[in-house]
């Protein structure tokens, strides 16, 4: 082989490894409106709920951040409601997508919707309604809700912490303290309920053990992954963990010094 061909045959190579790059990276970055596309026409051909349920599903699942989109499960999910107002879990999905945009009375209306078909059968849709009705600022209603979701399951730390904060919201402490504590019986070093704790401790002026509580929550927050994060706050944006972990953390900071200065301060008046 002359030179010339040998550089020839080196540039064809290059030249098919970067146009390869360029199309992974088209294909990763485009992946969503081409499963979307894809989706749309297999639904208008074989429209049914299950189908459009499961499309809804993908787009809101944050293992393949890729796919998510809140407006195509949106979307998705409508489709689902429309051929069959009564599909399961359906308008449960549809509240969660209105709280997620801050639409709280109609995800209200969702869930009751929801409940008023399946009630018990779906305990989760309990849970979708305290988060609404805590957001709402209506924190009895929360706390109701919670109560009924934790008679089915009692070890769920992440009922049991944002029960804790309505019942924080609502001025009632010790219950939120003991709601945190219930929760941290079974997963000892969760960063959240440690976090509730510490903040239940410090309103009924326990200093010493809000103190010991917020150092807890700083340790096991430094250890909180994106991912984790992420599983933590299922439907949001896969795409804001780094965002929302380290607003955690800088919350947890917060109350930890919050806390230090008010143990002081009690310290000094005591004497």
């Amino acid at each position: 082989m002359s030179f010339f061909a040998w550089v020839r045959a080196k540039h064809k190579r290059a030249s098919v490894f970067l146009a390869t790059i360029v199309v992974l990276c088209l294909v990763l970055f485009a992946l969503n409106p081409i499963v979307v596309t894809y989706e749309r026409s297999a639904l208008a051909l074989f429209p049914s709920a299950e189908r459009a349920f499961s499309y809804g599903s993908r787009h809101l699942d944050y293992a393949h951040p890729s796919l998510y989109s809140i407006d195509d499960a949106a979307y998705f999910y409508q489709k689902a409601a429309a051929l069959d107002a009564e599909y399961p879990y359906v308008h449960h999905q549809l509240a969660r997508i209105s709280f997620l945009k801050g639409n709280f009375l109609l995800a209200l209306i969702d869930i009751n919707k929801e409940i008023e078909m399946y009630g018990d059968q779906e305990p989760n849709t309990y849970y979708i309604r305290a988060l609404i009705n805590g957001y709402r600022g209506d924190y009895a209603a929360a706390a109701y809700d919670y109560e009924r979701f934790l008679e089915v399951y009692p070890t769920n730390w992440a009922a049991l912490n944002d029960y804790a904060w309505v019942l924080l919201k609502a001025g009632e402490h010790e219950r939120a303290r003991d709601a945190a504590l219930r929760g941290l019986e079974y997963f000892p070093e969760n960063a959240w309920l440690l976090n509730s704790l510490a903040i239940a401790l410090y309103e009924l002026g326990e200093y010493e053990d809000a103190h010991d509580a917020s150092q807890k929550a700083a340790t096991a927050v430094a250890r909180v992954s994106e991912s984790e994060w992420s599983h933590a706050y299922p439907g949001n944006d896969p795409a804001i963990a780094a965002e929302g972990l380290t607003t955690f953390k800088g919350a947890v900071e917060k109350n930890m010094h919050m806390i230090e200065e008010r143990r002081i301060s009690s310290v000094v008046e005591s004497k």
